[in-house]
């Protein structure tokens, strides 16, 4: 997975500052995050929900809009249409730049409105996903004080105080909104939408996530996202929302992309390093998974150990070659489980081995076969166990190559 500095401009000319999460593999898709109201690209949800998608093999552009983060502009003469122009801006962008434009939008809070109000603009764009989203723009308004409400509509603009931190808020914040709007806006979204809200929302009360749902037309979801906190501080609240995400969204996501190969030419197989513990994303032509540690030896446990992937190769193999055996010969096999467990021994406590000292690499392989079969069948099926290109593989001489990538 890489991170990508990108820059663009908005329709005003000015310059945004973004981030490109990269997969490690092709990209599936690509996605835009719209962050929160105040916030920008380097949020806690923006980070983890964006790179726990990259894993996925879905590229997200998470961005700065007008006037915060490192983007140009004024953030107090800004609102929700300059928000929205924003992430059409972003989209054009991918799309002149990378060649794909977005079939996701992910927004977080304000930035679920945004994604909202800008998916009707975009026709590739199939699927959006809003956290801790409110039901209308306009609810933004009541987290501002009266007195610097009055201010802002005597003078044009005044310090507000979100999330602790002070902004200078303009009357463009909600200039051209009209009450009621929004939900006009959801009724004709036209894409397939994912509502994701925690009951216990301190900012934005959960009844908005009730009032989107009802606003949309199907296909429609919600899910809970139980405890976590509106802004999704902790990185594993993050982490479960790009993952409900990823899922849902993979509905409606271009199918991958098969890679090229010649008859039978084996594809490659690469490894790169991921986000977090020892996690490495692994790419198999289109497919994508990953590879970890144990959180006892500084993992994560994202995925399989190394060891584990082996074991795996050689089960897979097994049960590949014993089925092709017995479908070939017309005998009853109606199942197969094969467990395996790696581990080192010392070389006196194997008996089988050639080596003598020190210790050797040993894997247990147990093998069930389930079905009608006969006692010369079963051991036969065995026999043929022992003879799969991975245990021959594992079982001879391997030359392996290191060469320096270019």
């Amino acid at each position: 997975m890489r991170t990508l500095r990108v820059q663009f401009e908005n329709e005003r000319g000015q310059r945004l500052a973004g981030r490109l999460e990269m997969p490690g593999c092709a990209p599936r898709a690509f996605a835009i995050f719209a962050h929160c109201f105040t916030c920008d690209k380097t949020s806690r949800a923006a980070v983890d929900v964006s790179r726990t998608l990259a894993g996925r093999g879905i590229a997200v552009l998470r961005f700065d809009f007008t006037g915060l983060g490192e983007s140009e502009g004024e953030f107090p003469r800004t609102g929700f249409a300059t928000n929205v122009r924003d992430v059409v801006a972003a989209a054009r962008f991918l799309e002149k730049e990378r060649g794909a434009a977005p079939s996701l939008l992910v927004g977080h809070s304000f930035g679920g409105a945004a994604a909202i109000g800008a998916a009707p603009e975009l026709e590739a764009v199939r699927a959006v996903a809003t956290i801790a989203a409110p039901s209308d723009p306009v609810e933004v308004v009541r987290h501002i004080p009266e007195e610097a409400r009055e201010r802002i509509e005597r003078e044009g603009a005044a310090p507000v105080k979100i999330g602790g931190r002070p902004f200078l808020v303009g009357r463009e914040l909600v200039a051209g909104l009209e009450k009621g709007a929004f939900a006009r806006v959801l009724g004709g979204l036209g894409r397939a939408l994912l509502v994701l809200h925690a009951p216990g929302d301190e900012i934005v009360p959960v009844e908005a996530a009730r009032r989107i749902f009802e606003a949309a037309r199907h296909p429609k979801s919600f899910v809970s996202l139980d405890d976590a906190d509106h802004l999704l501080r902790k990185p594993e609240h993050g982490r479960h929302a790009g993952e409900i995400i990823a899922a849902w969204a993979s509905r409606y996501l271009p199918p991958r992309a098969a890679e090229a190969t010649e008859g039978e030419a084996p594809r490659a197989v690469r490894a790169g390093t991921g986000d977090i513990g020892w996690q490495t994303p692994i790419c198999v032509g289109s497919h994508a998974f990953d590879a970890d540690e144990p959180r006892g030896l500084g993992g994560a446990d994202t995925g399989p150990t190394p060891y584990e992937l082996l074991a795996a190769a050689l089960g897979a193999c097994t049960s590949m070659t014993v089925r092709m055996y017995a479908r070939r010969k017309g005998w009853p096999l109606e199942d197969i489980e094969v467990r395996l467990r790696h581990d080192k021994v010392h070389a006196r406590d194997c008996a089988e081995c050639e080596t003598k000292e020190g210790k050797v690499d040993r894997i247990d392989r147990e093998i069930r076969l389930v079905g009608p079969l006969d006692d010369e069948q079963r051991r036969r099926l065995l026999e043929i166990a022992d003879r799969c290109p991975v245990h021959r593989t594992l079982t001879t001489e391997v030359a392996i190559r290191t060469t320096p990538a270019e």
